[in-house]
This record gives C-alpha cells, sequence and structure tokens, in this order.
C-alpha cells in the first residue's frame, strides 16, 4: 500500500513538472494509481452458489457426505441453517441417483456415501417412495438458535 502511495505521489510530482514545461502527459489520479498498484483485490462471487461454510474444500466435501448419509440413514437430523441449505444439492442428487437404478449410477452413489448397505437400502426404497417426484426430496425447517453461540439452527428431513 506504501508502494501505491508513494507511486501515486511520485506520478503527481511528474505530471506537475510536465505540465509546467509544456509536456503532456495523462493526469493519473491517486485512487487509480492506487487500485492499479495493489495486486490483492478481491471479486465478487456472482452466481457462484456453492456455500464454503468456513472449511477447506477437502472438509467441506467430508462434512458434505457425512450429513448426507446421516441424513438418508435416519431421514431427519439438526444441524446448523447454512449447513442444511447446503446439503439439499448433494441429498437431492443422490435420490435422483436411485431413481436411475442403473449400474453407473450405483457406482456413483458409492462412490459419493461410502457405506455399501446404505446405498444398498436407498436403490431400493427410493425409486417407489420418490416416484411421483422430480425433486425437492428434502425440506429444510428453521428452529430455535443454538444456545451456546446463538447459531441459527434448522432440521432438514426427507419429504
Amino acid at each position: 500500500m506504501k508502494a501505491a502511495l508513494f507511486l501515486a505521489a511520485s506520478l503527481a510530482l511528474v505530471c506537475a513538472a510536465s505540465a509546467f514545461v509544456g509536456g503532456a502527459l495523462p493526469a493519473m489520479t491517486p485512487r487509480a494509481a492506487s487500485a492499479s498498484a495493489v495486486s490483492g483485490l478481491s471479486m465478487m462471487r456472482h452466481k457462484n452458489r456453492l456455500a464454503k461454510l468456513g472449511l477447506p474444500a477437502d472438509q467441506r466435501k467430508a462434512l458434505l457426505r457425512s450429513l448426507t448419509s446421516e441424513l438418508i440413514r435416519h431421514g431427519r437430523i439438526t444441524t446448523t441453517h447454512k449447513r442444511a441449505k447446503a446439503m439439499r444439492d448433494p441429498v437431492d442428487h443422490m435420490i435422483t441417483l436411485a431413481k436411475d437404478g442403473s449400474l453407473h449410477a450405483r457406482r456413483q452413489a458409492m462412490a459419493y456415501i461410502h457405506d455399501k448397505e446404505l446405498v444398498h437400502a436407498l436403490f431400493e426404497q427410493a425409486p417407489e417412495r420418490y416416484a411421483d417426484r422430480e425433486g425437492g426430496y428434502c425440506r429444510v425447517v428453521r428452529t430455535m438458535p443454538r444456545k451456546g453461540d446463538n447459531s441459527p439452527m434448522g432440521i432438514i428431513e426427507l419429504v
């Protein structure tokens, strides 16, 4: 940041001196100089739907896998509202794979869930349970905030 301000100040002096001599250099404002000199600009995350959950990618993937497995196993779990909203997509994808029922879909589900008995039960029960539904297989309901840190909690359940 100091380098950017120094650059802006030196450019202002050069421009003032050249204008005095009669030369014509393009005037550069200190704001434009500092914005171009600073390299760590953060961009907006337009249309990036993935909730990062404050975790690195590998930990986030492992968390979503385990939460998805437990939701399919128990049918309803209580977690933070952000985690519940983040796991809707993987749960819907696993149920869609189960409705397909092909060997390739079963192998894709096994690659995500890692529990052979759970995948087998899902592929047996999901096609008849969700035959008339084209998506939206789980519902997220807000509950009371958590007692220790007041974070918003929610219940995610299979419909």
